[in-house]
């Protein structure tokens, strides 16, 4: 028997997996910074678990919800493959830009959750669709105006998604390599 063509479903299920497993490790003492990029040579294991786990109950909802808005949305359109596998990618691409601004500016944080990867499948939604290439095709941006276009809408979205305790590097490199991969069509199957 086939398994329906889920993979936003499979994501959820990986989410509360995890988060039930780090409550588990909890309680025979092992902490939140098991599963934190926080040191990625010494604990490599952490730039895949960093997508998956999260801080808090209210932490793994907020990401829930906004997965499942864009989830169902974009996940007729590509592969459970390219799906999970962009997800990972940008997710721990986002968490170690994240990490290692904070080393730049001396004050590394651990990072945690799923957050820069769902930014991503926004900005995919956003530059893959073909509103938008219509859109862009009628206006004649020159190559500075149009990266400048999409630096401005990265800057909007981080602040928009800003606050105490947010990876807000890890949004704007989430919501930017979207954008990029939505315009180069990385979803598609071929």
């Amino acid at each position: 028997m086939r398994r329906p063509k889920r993979p936003t479903v499979d994501l959820l299920l990986l989410f509360v997996g995890v988060y039930l497993l780090q409550r588990l490790a909890g309680l025979v003492g092992v902490g939140p910074e098991a599963f934190a990029l926080a040191t990625p040579l010494a604990r490599p294991w952490t730039l895949i678990t960093t997508v998956y786990a999260h801080a808090s109950l209210g932490h793994l909802l907020a990401n829930a919800v906004a997965l499942l808005v864009v989830g169902l949305v974009l996940e007729p359109f590509t592969t459970r493959r390219r799906f999970h596998g962009f997800v990972l990618g940008s997710g721990a691409l986002a968490a170690v830009t994240e990490y290692l601004v904070g080393i730049a500016l001396g004050s590394p944080v651990a990072v945690l959750g799923a957050s820069g990867a769902v930014l991503a499948l926004y900005g995919y939604i956003l530059a893959g669709n073909p509103l938008t290439g219509g859109l862009l095709a009628r206006i004649d941006l020159g190559r500075r105006a149009r990266v400048a276009l999409v630096v401005a809408v990265v800057l909007v979205v981080t602040v928009l998604t800003a606050g105490p305790g947010v990876a807000i590097v890890a949004h704007a490199t989430g919501f930017g390599l979207g954008l990029v991969a939505g315009r180069l069509g990385v979803l598609r199957p071929k």
